[in-house]
């Protein structure tokens, strides 16, 4: 079987794990084909340590995770049934040229590399919890899920669901306590 066969087979289990993690069926399907493509175009990335199933579950998880940080960013701009886009932008200003609403202020460059540094550590603390624990983590601080939804997509209890968070989260905090510094 080669590498390309194997690819192929990975397309289902990676976008029903996409839609459940997105529910959006385009974005999932952009995130699989950027998935499949980033394994295709480097196949020897692929050292063998794990299924090829697990590593690209993890290419996914990072891809996924990435949609969403530039999703948080993006603020997009919708014209009124009656507004241009040049309307639109042009709303954003006062006849002064002073911002309406103040974008917030920047981060410090030394804030903004120790948030990214910290972003980073927690993502590979989060990339070393259990399937189950990482799931139902990002479900709920990644994706805002509530309670309800992350039990009924994962067919499990509330009690159940709060067990698994408060692991994932003691086990996250453990692994920010020895790699990135003690909590206050």
């Amino acid at each position: 079987m080669s590498i390309d066969t194997d690819i192929h087979a990975l397309r289902t289990p990676l976008l029903h794990y996409a839609q459940m993690q997105l529910r959006d069926s385009h974005l999932a399907e952009d995130v699989v084909s950027e998935t499949l493509l980033a394994l295709l175009e480097k196949p020897d990335a692929f050292a063998g340590a794990s299924s090829l199933r697990t590593y690209a579950t993890g290419i996914l998880k990072h891809k996924i995770i990435d949609l969403l940080r530039r999703k948080g960013r993006e603020v997009p701009i919708a014209p009124l049934e009656d507004q241009s886009v040049d309307d639109a932008l042009d709303a954003l200003w006062d006849d002064e040229g002073h911002w309406r609403d103040r974008p917030h202020e920047w981060p410090t460059p030394d804030g903004a590399l120790q948030q990214r540094q910290f972003l980073s550590q927690l993502q590979a603390c989060v990339d070393k919890l259990p399937d189950r624990l990482a799931r139902v983590f990002l479900m709920r601080e990644t994706l805002d899920l509530d309670t309800d939804d992350i039990c009924r997509d994962l067919g499990i209890t509330a009690n159940h669901c709060g067990v698994l968070m408060y692991r994932a989260r003691m086990q996250l905090r453990e692994c920010l306590e020895r790699h990135w510094g003690r909590a206050p």
